[in-house]
């Protein structure tokens, strides 16, 4: 499996449905609570961006667009973010 291969993989069956869990998640609590502070609501703001990201890096590496090397860069720096979470 080449990098690209891998890293749309990851995206499509792990971080994507991820990070939609977490904003189903967040969405949750804000309708639960009725009010929502405001770090919820800039944390709701951040992931969204953050799975807009992803969904574009997911197209580009789905069109060819991005190259065998980058493709693995960003699948090192996936991984040290996931650790990192991990970690805490």
């Amino acid at each position: 499996m080449t990098k690209t291969e891998e890293l749309i993989d990851l995206l499509n069956n792990d971080i994507i449905p991820e990070i939609e869990d977490v904003i189903d998640g967040l969405f949750e609590l804000i309708n639960d609570a009725k009010t929502a502070t405001e770090e919820v609501k800039q944390e709701l703001n951040e992931l969204q961006e953050l799975k807009t990201e992803f969904k574009v890096m997911l197209e580009e590496a789905m069109t060819g667009e991005l190259e065998e090397d980058e493709a693995g860069e960003i699948l090192e720096e996936i991984e040290e973010m996931r650790s990192g979470a991990e970690e805490e």
